[in-house]
């Protein structure tokens, strides 16, 4: 059976569960380190399709009087 629990993990790489675990015995686990980036990553997902609208040359023309 496979449980997933979210934790933290500090930088002297000590391992925080967010809720308690209880086992029958020792069990193997997977530990997926999540780098969080600064900019959200769905900014990152849609930068590429916004372009496509921000470059056309009427947007230019609309946002002119702002250079």
């Amino acid at each position: 059976m496979l449980t997933s629990v979210e934790a933290t993990i500090g930088t002297n790489g000590e391992v925080h569960l967010s809720k308690p675990v209880h086992v029958a015995h020792a069990c193997r686990a997977i530990v997926t380190i999540i780098e969080e980036s600064e900019v959200p990553e769905t900014a990152l997902l849609s930068q590429q399709a916004l372009a496509r609208d921000w470059e056309r040359p009427e947007e230019d023309a609309a946002w002119s009087f702002l250079q």
